[in-house]
C-alpha cells in the first residue's frame, strides 16, 4: 500500500471532529485504499482494533444490511462498549438511505465516521437535508504526477521528470495500472473496463437509461472535444449528422449525469473584464487521460489538448476554482482562484514560431493586474521569464509548490 500523504494529512486533521468524512471521486482513484491509511494512521496514535469497524457495500458480504434499518441495527450491535468508535463505510451509496444512518449514529452514538462512493447520491439533496453542517467533502482524484513519480518507483527505473512527463499523460493515474509495469495496451485494458462498470453501473442501470447508444455516441464525441469550447446544440447537430435527433435538453442531461459519475469536469468561463462568470460555451476535462485513450484509442494529436487536461485536474487538486478566461475575443486557459490568490496560465505543447510567442504571451500581458502568470509548455526554451511572465516547464509546474 503505497502511501497518498496529500490526502490522509488533510482528513487526519478532522479526527474525532463532529463531523462526516465524505470522500468522492471517481471509481478505482483510490479512496477504498485511502481508507485504510487512515485506520492504519489511527492504530498508530493508539486506537484498539476492537474500535474500528469497516464495511465495504459493493461485497456481497453486507447483502443483509443495505437497507436504513438492518445497517442501523446491525451497526449498533457491533458498536465499541468501552469508547468510541471508527466507522469506515465503503461505497456507502448502495445503501438506500444511508444520510438517515449516518445522521442517527452521530446523534446517538460515540462514533467517528468515514464514508466514500463513486455518483451524484453522495452529493444529492439527501445529504444537505439529514447531515446539514454535520459533514466535510474530500474530492479524490487519480494520481498526480508527483504521486504517478512515487508509485513508479516502487516497481521501475523511474526517468527524468520532463520525459515521465509523456508516460503520464499516456498512461494516465488510475493507481491500478502503476502497481507493475504495464504495457499500455495493459493499461487502456483496465481503464475500459473501469469505463464500462462506471457508464453501466453509475450512469445507465442506476437513471434507467434505455438509449445506450445515444449516450455513449455522446460521450465518444465529449471525449474527441475535450478542452474546446462547445454547446449542447453542437452534439445536437453533430448527432443530427449522424441521422440521430436528440434535443438540447436530453444532451445537458447526459452531460450532467457523466459529471455525477465523476467521468468529466465541467470549466465554466470567465469574463476578465466583466468580471463574471458565463453560462455558455464551456470546456469539459476528463477525470483521467487514459479514460479517453481507452474509449477512443491514443492519438498523439491529441496530446495539445491531455496536457490542458492534467494542468486543470492539478489545480483542482491543489484546491483553486478554475475557470476558463475570456477576454475580450480572445482566451486565456486558465484562470485559476483560491480565496485572495489567483493565477493566470497559458498551456502549450511547444512555441515553434514567433506569432505563437506572441499569441501565447500577448494573451496574458493584456491582462492589467499583479496576479501570477503562466505560460506551460513541454519544449526547450530559454530563460524563464517573459516581461513579467513565467515559464516552467509542465513537469516543473506539477512538481512546483511555489502555487
Amino acid at each position: 500500500m503505497i502511501n497518498r500523504p496529500s490526502y490522509v494529512n488533510k482528513i487526519m486533521a478532522y479526527v474525532n471532529t463532529p463531523f462526516v468524512k465524505i470522500l468522492t471521486g471517481i471509481r478505482r482513484c483510490g479512496k477504498s485504499t485511502i481508507l485504510r491509511m487512515l485506520m492504519e494512521q489511527l492504530k498508530t496514535q493508539g486506537v484498539r482494533n476492537e474500535q474500528i469497524l469497516h464495511y465495504s457495500f459493493d461485497s456481497l458480504e453486507y447483502e443483509d444490511v443495505k437497507t436504513a434499518k438492518a445497517l442501523f441495527v446491525h451497526l449498533k450491535q457491533q458498536l465499541f462498549p468501552e469508547g468510541k468508535t471508527y466507522l469506515f463505510l465503503d461505497e456507502i451509496q448502495e445503501v438506500e438511505s444511508w444520510e438517515k444512518v449516518v445522521n442517527s449514529l452521530m446523534t446517538d452514538c460515540d462514533v467517528d465516521i468515514y464514508v466514500t462512493g463513486s455518483n451524484s447520491r453522495m452529493m444529492s439533496s439527501e445529504i444537505s437535508t439529514y447531515l446539514t453542517g454535520r459533514y466535510i467533502s474530500f474530492r479524490i482524484y487519480p494520481l498526480s504526477f508527483s504521486e504517478y513519480l512515487t508509485f513508479r518507483k516502487t516497481y521501475t527505473e523511474v526517468l527524468d521528470p520532463h520525459t515521465e512527463l509523456a508516460n503520464y499523460l499516456r498512461l494516465g493515474g488510475f493507481p491500478a495500472v502503476h502497481l507493475q509495469n504495464y504495457t499500455a495496451e495493459e493499461v487502456y485494458t483496465i481503464v475500459k473496463d473501469i469505463y464500462n462498470a462506471t457508464i453501466f453501473t453509475d450512469i445507465v442501470r442506476r437513471n434507467q437509461i434505455r438509449k445506450v447508444d445515444q449516450l455513449e455516441r455522446i460521450v465518444k464525441f465529449t471525449f474527441d472535444n475535450i478542452g474546446r469550447t462547445f454547446s449542447a446544440a453542437s452534439i445536437s447537430k453533430y448527432l443530427k449528422s449522424e441521422n440521430r435527433k436528440i434535443d438540447n435538453e436530453t444532451v445537458y442531461n447526459y452531460l450532467n449525469k457523466l459529471e455525477s459519475a465523476y467521468i468529466l469536469h465541467q470549466c465554466s468561463r470567465y469574463d476578465v473584464q466583466g468580471k463574471e462568470i458565463l453560462k455558455t460555451q464551456e470546456k469539459f476535462y476528463l477525470a483521467d487521460p487514459a479514460l479517453r485513450y481507452s474509449v477512443l484509442g491514443y492519438s498523439s494529436d491529441s496530446a495539445a489538448a491531455m496536457l490542458e487536461n492534467i494542468i486543470y485536474l492539478e489545480l483542482l487538486r491543489r484546491g483553486y476554482q478554475v475557470y476558463v478566461g475570456k477576454l475580450d475575443n480572445t482566451e486565456i486557459d486558465f484562470i485559476a482562484r483560491k480565496q485572495e490568490n489567483k493565477l493566470y496560465i497559458q498551456v502549450t505543447q511547444e512555441i515553434g514560431s514567433t506569432e505563437t510567442e506572441k499569441r501565447e504571451y500577448g494573451r496574458l500581458l493584456d491582462i492589467r493586474d499583479n496576479y501570477p502568470k503562466y505560460v506551460l509548455r513541454t519544449d526547450a526554451f530559454a530563460g524563464g521569464n517573459y516581461e513579467g511572465i513565467k515559464t516552467m516547464h509542465i513537469a516543473d509546474f506539477l512538481l512546483s509548490d511555489e502555487y
